[in-house]
C-alpha cells in the first residue's frame, strides 16, 4: 500500500506549539550557545511509516533553518534512516527540536499502526478500509487525521460539521425514521450514517433510507447475521457497512472477514505509541 498525497497542516497552527514550549524563548540555549551555525539530522530509531516531516520542515524553515527532506511522508523507513537534514543557526535548531520530534513521533506512530492494521484488513478483505475516528487529542486533530491518511487509512469525519452520523443518544430523543427524514431534508447532498447495535436496528435504519450503517460493539457473528438479513431483505447493496467499538489488533482480521466495507478504530489516535526519532547535532 502506498501513501497518498495530503495537504500540509497550516504554519500558523504549528507555530502555536513553539509558543507553548518557549513563550519567552529558549533560556538555556540563549544563555550558553554563542551565535554559531551548525548542521544536524533527524533520524528514525525504529522501523515504520514516516509522517509529520513536512510539518517539522516547515517549522524549521520558518525560523531560518535550511532543511532538506530526505524522506517523504508516508514512506516506510528503517532504523537509522535520515528523515531531515538541517543547517543553520544552532539556537534556532535547538528551539524547534523538541516540537519537531514530538510531531514526527506522534504522527509516525499513528501512521505506522494504521498501515499495519490496514494491511491486515486488506489481506482478509481487499474491499475493506480502515478508518480513524474523532477520538483524537484535542488541539491535535489535524495532525492525527493526516497521519491516519498517510498510513493508508481513511480519516473519517474531521468534526461534527463534516458528516451526518446519527448515534444512540440522538435516537433516544428522536425515532430513527424521523431522524433520517430530518437529516435528508436538512442536507440533500450528504450521506446519512446511523449507528445500530442489533440486526433489528440495522434493518429499520436501512429501510428508512440510511446510506451507511455503523455496527457498534457487535460481535463478528452478530455482524455476519445482520449482513445476511440485509441481503435477504434486498438492502445490503444499498448501504455501506462500517464496524466500530472494541475492535483491536487481535480481533481486526476476524471482523474484516465478515464482509464489512469499513472498520473504524479510535485506538489509532487515542492510544498512540510514539515512534522513536532523534535529532543529532553534527560536529
Amino acid at each position: 500500500m502506498t501513501h497518498r498525497e495530503t495537504a500540509m497542516v497550516p504554519l500558523e497552527y504549528l507555530k502555536k506549539f513553539i509558543d507553548e514550549d518557549a513563550p519567552s524563548g529558549d533560556i538555556t540555549s540563549d544563555a550558553i550557545i554563542p551565535d554559531i551555525t551548525c548542521r544536524a539530522v533527524i533520524r528514525a530509531e525504529q522501523e515504520g511509516i514516516s509522517a509529520g516531516l513536512s510539518e517539522a520542515a516547515a517549522l524549521f524553515s520558518h525560523f531560518g533553518v535550511d532543511v532538506r527532506q530526505d524522506t517523504r511522508d508516508g514512506e516506510p523507513v528503517v532504523t537509522g534512516k535520515v528523515l531531515l537534514s538541517l543547517s543553520g543557526e544552532a539556537k534556532k535548531i535547538l528551539l524547534v527540536e523538541r516540537t519537531a520530534l514530538d510531531i514526527i513521533g506522534r504522527m509516525s506512530g499513528i501512521a505506522t499502526q494504521t498501515r499495519k492494521l490496514a494491511d491486515q484488513v486488506k489481506g482478509e478483505n481487499p474491499r475493506c478500509r480502515v478508518a480513524g475516528t474523532r477520538k483524537t487529542c484535542p488541539g491535535l486533530r489535524a495532525l492525527d487525521k493526516k497521519a491516519v491518511t498517510l498510513g493508508g487509512g481513511d480519516s473519517h469525519r474531521s468534526g461534527l460539521s463534516d458528516g451526518v452520523l446519527i448515534k444512540d443518544n440522538h435516537l433516544v430523543l428522536v425515532p430513527v425514521k424521523e431522524a433520517i427524514t430530518r437529516a435528508k431534508a436538512a442536507s440533500t447532498y450528504r450521506k446519512i450514517e446511523v449507528e445500530v447495535e442489533t440486526t433489528k436496528d440495522a434493518l429499520a435504519a436501512a429501510q428508512a433510507g440510511a446510506d451507511i450503517l455503523l455496527f457498534d460493539n457487535m460481535t463478528p457473528d452478530s455482524v455476519r447475521t445482520t449482513i445476511h438479513e440485509l441481503e435477504q431483505a434486498g438492502l445490503r447493496d444499498k448501504v455501506i457497512i462500517e464496524l466500530s467499538g472494541g475492535i483491536t489488533a487481535e480481533t481486526i482480521r476476524e471482523y474484516a472477514r465478515t464482509g464489512a466495507d469499513m472498520i473504524s478504530l479510535g485506538a489509532l489516535t487515542h492510544s498512540v505509541r510514539n515512534f522513536s526519532v532523534t535529532l543529532e547535532i553534527l560536529k
